[in-house]
């Protein structure tokens, strides 16, 4: 029995990625058996857990499996569980939408190499539309464990700009795909050919995958016609309770893209047991490649690292399990010891949560100091992806604040361009004779932190100074203020100690500020309170001026971000320091208009330097014209 059909048009966005992904990924195409498998071991993972409180879900079919099966006649192939199921909204909100706050930098990223564009799906849970990459139609039935049989509900598309929806009679439970093959897919209607892909894809899977095979009577039976019997094709069991010395590399990476629904390898994993009052098993992986939205979402909503209690998957608890400068992880974590019915509440409060916490963070902060240690490129490489996200345990991880730090890399003024390769152990190894801190300066850009005026003396001296121009620096710099032993110093704000000087460096110094005191009042009578003191400068060798703050102040960049994101920030005028040699300064420290031009100018090339946007631009093309025809 069927109702009406009702058809209804994807959302725009839908649209689009169905469009591309029909026309644009021809690579790799066989991974559509992967996700659809994958999508039917999670509704048999979620029927289970449900069952746990309410066992009559599965009663007269306790047995959860994927079946996959073929029609050569028909050209479909069906991939079929006995899972949770949904329901007719369900329907609409996992397939007629996507949920995706990176969508649309998805939908941009599909427009290049159609060789890569693959890669892009599983990040963003679309994979269920991997199906028309070799389908030009395609049918979904479902029926949710708890509805009865005539409130099935059908979906059918051919994957354009629209889908039918019907209810129907169905009288399992659990979700069949079924595609329409395209005319030049026939290889995935071979039986041998999806058993291999199951095998390469899939075989980690912790419920059955059963095929069809074809079983030829004996000599001498009644009727010789073929029998037809179900055969299991992989292993269907958990990975992870395996021992490890029966596991390969590519066990681990093929259940590391089924977990994480990833195209590209792991970087690194760590599988381990742990006995005694808390007894767990971990697998955690580290990706090679950051989702687009790593780090200005999924802080609060996390998922990538599954909880099971004694093979029973519970939920998505990264949360709870990791804290979020640790998100990037994936992977699974089995408990013995546990309650089955645990809920977000009871993990959040419980003491064993908190062990098994404290446990996996400890072996992913060892999973990176070894890949550091032994495989600097590789490290390299996951620091350009997950730097910034790793940045916040600094500030959020008082307990493991040193191993952060340690993991740490910053371009520098040493340093190659601007890939950050330099840690602070290895800057505190190369420190001049004599220096006791640690310099580094924050600002937008790495160009203009490595062009900053404040860092004339310290190059003139031969002193490396750490160059930061992420968004996050001049936070986490708040809570890093000293790392094995030194402090660490912004070069922008305060006095810049350049270490004990000597007896007639002293009276050099005394005597410059007493000779210039003249020249500062001046400048300072043509500023007023634009600037809160003129004061002779330390850091600079070449350029006329510069803008420095005092040690505890907040940064003027930072001050720029937290306005633009609509905070509110106490004003405080800057301190203007100048080299009193530069010709520049000595014209500012003149009388008359042309001198109080000059100020204002060295003012505000100093705040360009800083990159501020002026208050009043044209008078500052003013007041450049006035000084270049004067």
């Amino acid at each position: 029995m069927s109702t009406a059909t009702q058809t209804r048009r994807f959302e725009a966005e839908v649209e689009q990625v169905l469009k591309l992904v029909t026309h644009s990924l021809y690579s790799h195409k066989e991974i559509f058996l992967r996700e659809l498998v994958s999508n039917a071991s999670d509704a048999c993972d979620k029927l289970r857990f449900e069952a746990l409180a309410r066992p009559e879900l599965t009663a007269g079919d306790s047995d959860l499996r994927v079946e996959v099966e073929f029609d050569e006649a028909a050209r479909t192939l069906t991939i079929r569980d006995n899972g949770i199921g949904m329901s007719e909204d369900e329907v609409v909100a996992n397939i007629g939408t996507i949920a995706s706050s990176g969508t649309r930098r998805f939908l941009e990223s599909l427009s290049g190499d159609a060789r890569k564009d693959t890669q892009l799906i599983g990040q963003f849970g679309v994979g269920f539309y991997s199906a028309f990459v070799v389908a030009d139609e395609v049918t979904l039935v479902t029926r949710r464990a708890d509805a009865p049989a005539e409130a099935a509900v059908r979906w059918q598309s051919k994957g354009t700009g629209e889908y039918e929806l019907s209810t129907v009679t169905e009288a399992r439970r659990g979700t069949s795909v079924t595609l329409h093959l395209k005319p030049e897919e026939g290889e995935f209607l071979q039986p041998w050919r999806v058993r291999s892909l199951i095998g390469k894809y899939s075989d980690h899977v912790a419920f059955p995958i059963r095929m069809l095979k074809d079983v030829e009577a004996e000599e001498g039976d009644a009727a010789p016609a073929p029998t037809i019997e179900w055969e299991t094709v992989n292993h269907a069991s958990a990975l992870w309770m395996r021992p490890k010395s029966e596991l390969a590399d590519a066990d681990y990476q093929g259940f590391y893209k089924h977990i994480a629904h990833a195209y590209d390898d792991a970087l690194a994993w760590t599988h381990n047991r742990v006995e005694g009052s808390q007894s767990y098993t971990s697998l955690i992986f580290l990706p090679t490649q950051a989702p687009f939205d790593l780090a200005y979402s999924g802080r609060d909503e996390r998922k990538g690292l599954k909880l099971y209690i004694r093979r029973v998957f519970i939920m998505d608890a990264s949360e709870q399990l990791l804290p979020s400068y640790l998100r990037f992880v994936r992977g699974v974590v089995d408990s013995d010891d546990l309650p089955l019915n645990v809920s977000r509440e009871i993990l959040q409060e419980n003491r064993m949560v908190a062990q098994i916490r404290s446990g996996l963070v400890k072996r992913t902060l060892d999973l990176l100091d070894k890949l550091a240690a032994d495989e600097a490129e590789k490290y390299a490489g996951f620091w350009t992806q997950f730097g910034a996200v790793l940045k916040e345990g600094v500030a959020e991880d008082h307990g493991n604040r040193e191993r952060i730090a340690k993991l740490l890399r910053f371009a520098s003024t040493r340093s190659e361009g601007e890939a950050a390769s330099v840690s602070l152990d290895q800057y505190i190894e190369r420190m001049a004779e004599g220096q006791e801190a640690i310099y580094f300066i924050t600002a937008d850009s790495y160009k203009a932190a490595a062009n900053s005026p404040q860092l004339e003396q310290l190059k003139a001296r031969g002193i490396e100074v750490l160059l930061m121009c992420e968004r996050i620096d001049e936070w986490m710099m708040g809570y890093l203020q000293e790392y094995a032993g030194k402090k660490l110093r912004n070069v922008a704000k305060g006095e810049l100690d350049l270490g004990k000087p000597g007896e007639g460096e002293t009276e050099q110094r005394k005597q410059d500020e007493k000779d210039a005191e003249p020249l500062l009042k001046a400048i300072k009578a043509h500023l007023g309170d634009r600037v809160r003191e003129v004061k002779l400068s330390r850091r600079l060798t070449d350029s006329p001026a510069c803008l420095v703050v005092d040690e505890y102040d907040m940064a003027m960049h930072m001050k720029r971000m937290l306005r633009a994101a609509g905070q509110a920030v106490p004003d405080s005028a800057p301190v203007l320091e100048v080299n009193a040699r530069h010709p520049l300064v000595q014209r500012a420290g003149a009388e008359g208009d042309t001198a109080a031009d000059v100020a204002q100018l060295l003012l505000e090339q100093a705040q360009i330097l800083e990159g501020a946007q002026l208050d009043d631009p044209a008078e500052y093309v003013r007041r450049v014209n006035r000084l270049l025809v004067g």
